[in-house]
């Protein structure tokens, strides 16, 4: 199962690997008070696309499609996130205000997609 939790959020033990799936550390957290297993930073989007959206509902439909485009052009980055997903749970970490219209909600539909297609999703 994929989740998602904000950073600011306290760990649990259903949350399985935590992976920080932002590109700039978030503002206000210690790197030593974040539990968290990864930081692929590549799996962000990319710094044109990121100051693109600014976190504006009305460019959702559109930053999905381009990002994307993006991580479709990086399996590598991706790809061990899925592994981990197919074993146990995966918490993706984000520090946005938003919890609908982030880049780890649009990553977590992303990867269960791809679960989906795989027939490896685990309930």
């Amino acid at each position: 199962m994929i989740q998602i939790k904000r950073v600011y959020d306290p760990p649990s033990r259903d949350d399985g690997a935590r992976i920080l799936a932002e590109r700039l550390w978030p503002r206000g957290v210690k790197k030593e008070s974040l539990h968290f297993d990864a930081w692929p930073k590549e799996i962000a989007p990319g710094t044109e696309l990121r100051k693109w959206f600014q976190h504006d509902p009305a460019k959702w439909p559109e930053f999905q499609r381009r990002y994307r485009m993006e991580l479709e052009g990086h399996p590598s980055v991706w790809q061990p996130i899925l592994e981990l997903a197919k074993k146990g749970n995966v918490t993706l970490l984000y520090s946005s205000h938003d919890a609908q219209h982030n880049n780890v909600a649009a990553v977590k539909s992303f990867l269960e997609e791809r679960l989906s297609l795989q027939g490896d999703l685990k309930s």
